[in-house]
């Protein structure tokens, strides 16, 4: 059996008096990409501070790798809802700025991040500040400052909320193509129900607060994932169900 990369155990976590989870359990697979949705406000981006030691559970526990989960592991990648490039360092400088904070000399960080650049689609741009490029090229230099740290799993908080439709549709297909590539494990928090079933293994679904997991949909979609008419179809079954879910934590119109 195989042991899961992340386990999360009746996690429960508040914030003063403010009951923010009351009652999160789910696990995360060794390669695989998994999605947690919830209405806003639910504690959807405060299971990433947990994982990240930005904050403290009330109860529960939280295992990586079959041990528990400790701040001295640090396995996680953080990629944020924005880009967070530095305006002032070149492309090239802002995707290595990740290793040289591991204390990794800017040569040696520049040669790891050449390998990707033609992949993450910024050769030519390595020069160019982040003011000339696009959203979806400053996304794309986020993600590849993310994975290029190569830790065990990746923390994907919205990132592509702030692009237009197309180019966030374009993005989400990129970063399908990326991910059956590379088989990061990976955790995306998002409010688009379409995205997480396009991108997604398994979805959790979040009551509202205190959020609990109300539903999880495992999503049968072969890969990589279509766009035609077929495909859609099917997919929109499973958006319906999840809407549902959404609008009725409860269950009582669910069959």
């Amino acid at each position: 059996m195989t042991i899961p990369r992340l386990t999360l155990d009746h996690i429960a976590c508040r914030y003063g008096d403010l009951d923010v989870l009351e009652d999160i359990s789910l696990t995360v697979q060794p390669g695989e990409f998994v999605s947690i949705l919830g209405p806003s406000g639910a504690g959807k981006s405060t299971i990433f501070s947990l994982l990240t030691d930005t904050v403290k559970p009330a109860s529960g526990t939280m295992a990586f790798d079959g041990e528990p989960l400790g701040k001295r592991q640090n396995p996680f990648a953080f990629m944020p809802q924005r880009d967070a490039l530095m305006p002032w360092r070149k492309i090239i400088d802002n995707v290595t700025l990740g290793l040289e904070v591991q204390g990794i000399k800017r040569r040696e960080a520049r040669e790891q991040v050449g390998a990707l650049i033609d992949e993450f689609g910024l050769a030519g741009f390595e020069n160019n500040y982040p003011s000339a490029l696009s959203g979806g090229m400053r996304q794309r230099a986020a993600l590849l400052r993310t994975v290029v740290q190569q830790r065990k799993m990746l923390l994907l908080d919205e990132p592509f909320s702030a692009l237009d439709a197309l180019t966030r549709t374009r993005m989400q297909t990129w970063l399908e193509t990326m991910w059956l590539k590379h088989r990061w494990t990976a955790m995306l928090v998002t409010h688009d129900v379409r995205e997480a079933v396009y991108l997604s293994d398994r979805i959790y679904v979040l009551s509202p607060r205190p959020a609990k997991i109300v539903r999880t949909f495992d999503i049968p979609l072969s890969r990589p994932r279509g766009r035609d008419a077929v495909s859609r179809a099917a997919a929109t079954e499973i958006e319906n169900a999840i809407l549902e879910t959404l609008f009725d934590p409860t269950g009582g119109t669910l069959p």
